[in-house]
């Protein structure tokens, strides 16, 4: 779990953050959605320690962030997983070579365990077989599966993803969040994921904070999102008429069954 507490953020004397609080749930997936410029990536940001609050508490299972010295900030970086907005490969290496990079930095395996670690990642990921292949062999959504795999290939505690399916297909976004779904149950794992792809939050979302003009404005899970009273939240949720459509239809039809 990950607990902000009272985080406030400014840049040449403007706040961007205004004393924000929010849990991260251990296990669930937990997500960070707002406008563009609301706040979200620089609070995506401070919780990896890429931006350093003026004020408030960044607590991994208790452990404050802002309070850590270098070597305790690098061992905790050994228990986060990033999943970059543009996956984030290396050209000159393989599939393999991608997923390994992390333990061939962070760990002491041997060569062989390396391998088998990597090997294992990509297959849980539905890569079997493409080990051999560059990341210009492949399709975006399969580049994407590749930065999963790098991005748990050290078992880590806590995954960050920014904006995972930017870029993607409709259906290959289905693919991805439902991937990332099913690791973080499976291997419960604090995920937090910074979108603004709204088959996300109401495929996945089960924990959303809503950032609005650099405050947290709502809470909640996808079931509520429906039934929510927040005029920004439904603005930006159901900004299109199909969305529109579907958030009536819910509500009609839960009115219907009560």
């Amino acid at each position: 779990m990950i607990e902000v507490k009272n985080i406030t953020k400014s840049f040449d004397g403007k706040t961007i953050l205004h004393d924000i609080s929010a849990t991260f749930h251990t296990g669930k997936t937990n997500l960070i959605i707002g406008q563009s410029g609301s706040g979200k990536t620089v609070l995506m940001k401070s919780l990896v320690g890429l931006i350093r609050p003026e004020m408030g508490e960044i607590l991994y299972d208790g452990r404050d962030l802002l309070k850590m010295d270098s070597s305790q900030v690098k061992d905790l970086r050994k228990e986060i997983g990033m999943l970059f907005q543009g996956s984030a490969l290396f050209d000159s290496e393989t599939v393999l070579g991608n997923v390994m990079f992390p333990l061939v930095m962070f760990t002491k395996m041997t060569e062989a365990e390396m391998r088998d670690r990597a090997l294992f990642c990509l297959e849980r990921v539905n890569l079997k077989g493409a080990d051999k292949k560059y990341p210009s062999e492949i399709s975006g959504g399969m580049q994407k599966r590749v930065a999963i795999a790098r991005a748990i290939a050290l078992n880590p505690k806590y995954l960050f993803c920014d904006e995972p399916n930017s870029g993607l297909d409709p259906k290959t976004s289905i693919v991805i969040d439902e991937l990332l779904s099913d690791i973080t149950h499976e291997y419960n794992i604090t995920t937090i994921i910074n979108t603004h792809d709204m088959n996300s939050v109401l495929g996945i979302g089960e924990n959303i904070i809503f950032i609005n003009k650099g405050y947290r404005d709502w809470v909640g899970n996808k079931d509520k999102i429906f039934e929510t009273t927040n005029e920004a939240l439904s603005d930006f949720v159901f900004a299109t008429d199909l969305f529109q459509k579907v958030k009536d239809y819910v509500v009609h039809n839960s009115h219907h069954i009560r």
